[in-house]
């Protein structure tokens, strides 16, 4: 390409990028060796870039129905009866690398159970991120223990490490990093700290099925991993979730919490019901689709890798499109979300809401993400609540509130694009639209306003 191959407004727009010594030297940003998409915006009345809808979810294997109908047939829906929840927990387990697994009704349930089985509870502080999805810091409430937030690192959208030690009380117990879109934490950084301050890590990895740091897997690094398979989830059950560790007696604890307080059959005890649990077990049927649908786990996260990585070169260059970074630790990523950030600053000034309009609108479906749910009135009915107002003293939840503020968070919240890992399961064509879509949408800001 070479500047006869360009419009006059979009040589003067590559000239005021600082483009042009780059392209006369051969090196041309990946957006700019596309072909020109510079027509009408569709939501102006021209043509999308796009009207092929993408990957559904999930995807059915019809090889698996009859397994999940035998099991139907034969009544024993209820683990107790059964030895498929057990296969699917090993199998899960084995994949991870981690020694065990036990499977729970849903993600946040597997949350509660690593809480209490690490005696996580009244009085208790827990270091969680603000950009999570709300289960993360309802299960701590729920537990009656303080989700304290530590400021959210806008590059990588993950909790910023170098916020966690100034959050340090003598009333903390544990950080709950989460590796939130699929996107590792810095665990090289959490782990250090929680040794230092006599601290156990308790990995959300509810979105973050076989993404890996420095080779070991998410959910596996810190004391106990816990995940979920919902419908949207890349292992996709309808519902349920799973606590995996590497420490037997402790997953004991977590096994016996899931099933009514009933002793794992390695412990010798006298009582049938040794603790206090609750029943939060996985049935037969769930765990059947789960067999099915792990075995296209590996060859999809290996797509959504390649595919994003992709995407990444294409739209890394185009002004206002900020692409996540990775950690350096990061050694594979599972991307339920690709997220970017949009820098309005770049697009005349036009707000967030009316680029994702005119994104959707040439058929890439997208979103902005959380909002500061610190915001949102929930801090404040827990922080008055009988439970909270006699775990902690007045002077600790006032000084709670005024802590609130986490302006790295507001940014990222103010400037985050997602897109759907279904987006990242097709072919480079499919890649290619994405970016034309996001190149067409800043080649037509001066439009949008």
């Amino acid at each position: 390409m070479n500047r006869h191959n360009l419009s006059r407004r979009e040589f003067l727009a590559t000239a005021s990028t600082g483009t042009i010594a780059a392209m006369a030297a051969g090196a041309v940003p990946a957006y700019a060796r596309r072909s020109r998409t510079a027509s009408t915006l569709a939501i102006k009345g021209g043509k999308p870039v796009r009207t092929k809808p993408f990957q559904k979810w999930p995807i059915w294997d019809k090889s698996a129905e009859e397994p999940v109908l035998s099991i139907l047939r034969s009544g024993n829906w209820f683990r107790g009866q059964g030895n498929t929840v057990t296969e699917f927990e090993k199998a899960y387990a084995d994949i991870l690398g981690a020694k065990r697994c036990v499977c729970t009704v849903n993600g946040t349930n597997s949350l509660l159970t690593a809480l209490h089985a690490l005696d996580v509870g009244v009085g208790d502080e827990v270091i969680v991120s603000p950009y999570t999805f709300i289960a993360t810091y309802n299960v701590v409430i729920g537990s009656c223990a303080l989700p304290v937030f530590a400021d959210t690192d806008p590059e990588t959208f993950q909790i910023d490490p170098d916020k966690i030690e100034e959050r340090i009380t003598e009333r903390t117990r544990a950080i709950l990093p989460v590796h939130i879109l699929g996107l590792p934490a810095n665990m090289d950084k959490i782990m250090a700290i929680a040794k230092k301050h006599n601290l156990i890590v308790i990995e959300d990895a509810c979105q973050a099925w076989l993404a890996e740091w420095r080779g070991k897997k998410c959910g596996t690094i810190g004391n106990l991993g816990c995940f979920s398979f919902q419908n949207s989830k890349h292992l996709p059950i309808g519902e349920g979730g799973a606590v995996v560790g590497n420490d037997e007696e402790l997953m004991d604890r977590v096994w016996s919490f899931h099933n009514c307080g009933r002793p794992f059959q390695s412990v010798k005890k006298t009582s049938g019901y040794p603790i206090i649990g609750t029943n939060r077990r996985m049935t037969e049927y769930q765990a059947a689709i789960g067999l099915s649908q792990i075995k296209r786990l590996e060859a999809d996260t290996q797509r959504r890798n390649e595919n994003a990585h992709y995407l990444t070169s294409r739209i890394k260059d185009i002004p206002g499109i900020v692409p996540h970074k990775l950690y350096e630790g990061v050694t594979r990523a599972a991307y339920h979300l690709y997220p970017f950030r949009y820098r309005k600053e770049y697009f005349n000034n036009v707000p967030r809401a009316k680029f994702l309009s005119a994104l959707s609108a040439e058929g890439i479906p997208c979103s902005g993400g959380y909002g500061p749910q610190y915001r949102d009135g929930l801090m404040e009915d827990f922080l008055t609540s009988k439970n909270f107002t006699r775990s902690f003293p007045k002077e600790r939840l006032d000084k709670y509130r005024r802590e609130l503020n986490y302006p790295a968070n507001d940014q990222l919240c103010e400037e985050a694009v997602w897109l759907s890992q279904t987006l990242l399961l097709g072919d480079k064509k499919d890649i290619d639209d994405i970016a034309d879509a996001i190149q067409k949408v800043h080649e037509n800001k001066d439009k949008l306003a």
